[in-house]
């Protein structure tokens, strides 16, 4: 947060704020050897703590029920485990994940260095990083979930520092005690790269787990200071991450889901449904021709665009679902529909990621990002960079003659009742 620092200060000078005595403008070195806190392993019987459901055998034999911990009784004792990430600025990551449900705590320091007792002046030359050691309830959250609320609020794609903190202190880190969670990692940073939304691969540095020396006090909780939470702000509006989480997340997602993992277990636990468009198989030209009318043929199956302001779906801010127009699938949903000004429905992001697929388009001398329905392999119309900036960034620039709307209320009754969520 080097960067950031020295134009704040500078702000705030001239505004006439005194930096106190809880920023000091040169941190002290910490004299004293900082005491390594143990991580706190409660032992608890397995049966009473583990998230799984369970069944096995007295050693009498007899069957044990199954149980699954209730985390919300009076009698429930946490499961605590410590483990290492880190994602440029400890500020930040810090406070995500004192954030996030199931974390217990989060404390920022510095790993994998040369040196004994780094500080904040000198972590850097014993080649430390910034890090946050995270204490978490694993009957409320995994391993694997916290890796993913680190990747998703920070920049996991930059190899050489985080935003205008620059250097290898500064990179993306996973750290591992074992090879399961390396493991773990490995698989996350894969899928990731397969389906995720970044532009680039993750350069998240795997690495075994280091010695954790604990920051100064005052970097502690700095979102939370009289004086260093409006520098935390401050910093973290102007470095630009909450930019990049709303732009490839969405407004505000600190969460541990992956939302392409929620459509495959939508589409796997409904299996037996066998959605209506999930074997859609395109009609003949003929038959297209015949189906559609001249514009709704045209778009799709020539790649055609309709003429600005003459789709009444533009203008249309009823709550449902905005489905292809032959094979039924859903594409985008009214809570992600905004007025663009352009004349055509444009939408921050698809309903799900995997409902529509990109291509390179390069018909007017320009590249443009051409845009089709998943599974029906219609043309829909072109993404673009000048959506609303406090969501995806993204306009999804649809042609409303490509599109069916589907009413909130119709939705179940059309056999789109698992998309409800995606609405309310």
């Amino acid at each position: 947060m080097d960067f950031i620092s020295g134009i704040f200060i500078a702000l705030a000078t001239f505004l006439g704020f005194g930096l106190g005595e809880e920023v000091p403008d040169q941190p002290q070195p910490v004299e004293a050897e900082i005491v390594v806190e143990q991580e706190a392993q409660i032992d608890l019987d397995p049966i009473a703590t583990s998230t799984e459901n369970m069944q096995g055998e007295t050693e009498s034999g007899e069957e044990i029920s199954t149980q699954t911990v209730d985390t919300e009784s009076a009698d429930y004792i946490p499961k605590l485990e410590t483990m290492l990430v880190a994602g440029g600025c400890f500020w930040c990551v810090e406070a995500d994940l004192e954030k996030t449900t199931g974390v217990i705590e989060a404390v920022s320091g510095y790993a994998g260095g040369r040196t004994q007792n780094p500080t904040y002046e000198n972590y850097g030359q014993g080649g430390h990083q910034e890090v946050v050691e995270v204490t978490y309830d694993v009957d409320k959250i995994s391993f694997e979930d916290i890796l993913i609320v680190t990747m998703k609020t920070t920049d996991p794609t930059d190899d050489d520092g985080t935003f205008g903190d620059r250097g290898d202190k500064y990179s993306s880190a996973f750290y591992y005690e074992d090879e399961e969670q390396k493991q773990i990692i490995e698989n996350l940073i894969s899928e990731v790269d397969d389906k995720g939304p970044y532009d680039k691969p993750l350069a998240i540095d795997i690495e075994k787990r280091a010695k954790f020396w604990p920051a100064e006090d005052y970097h502690q909780d700095y979102y939370k200071g009289p004086f260093s939470k409006l520098k935390y702000q401050f910093y973290r509006s102007a470095s630009g991450r909450d930019d990049l989480i709303n732009k490839y997340w969405g407004v505000n997602d600190h969460s541990p889901e992956l939302p392409w993992r929620e459509e495959e277990e939508l589409i796997s636990n409904n299996n037996e449904k066998e959605y209506m468009w999930i074997n859609y198989a395109k009609p003949t030209e003929e038959e297209l021709k015949a189906q559609l009318d001249d514009v709704a043929y045209k778009v799709t199956q020539k790649d055609g665009t309709e003429k600005a302001g003459t789709s009444p779906l533009d203008k249309n801010w009823e709550a449902g679902i905005y489905v292809d127009i032959l094979s039924g699938e859903p594409l985008y949903s009214s809570k992600d529909k905004f007025d663009s000004g352009t004349g055509w429905p444009s939408f921050t992001k698809p309903i799900t990621p995997e409902a529509v697929s990109e291509q390179d388009d390069r018909k007017l001398f320009v590249t443009r990002t051409e845009i089709r329905s998943a599974i029906a392999d219609n043309h829909l119309g072109h993404v673009f960079d000048d959506g609303p900036k406090d969501s995806t960034g993204l306009r999804y620039c649809m042609n409303g003659a490509a599109l069916k709307f589907v009413p909130k209320e119709e939705m179940e009754a059309e056999g789109y009742g698992d998309f409800l969520k995606y609405v309310e």
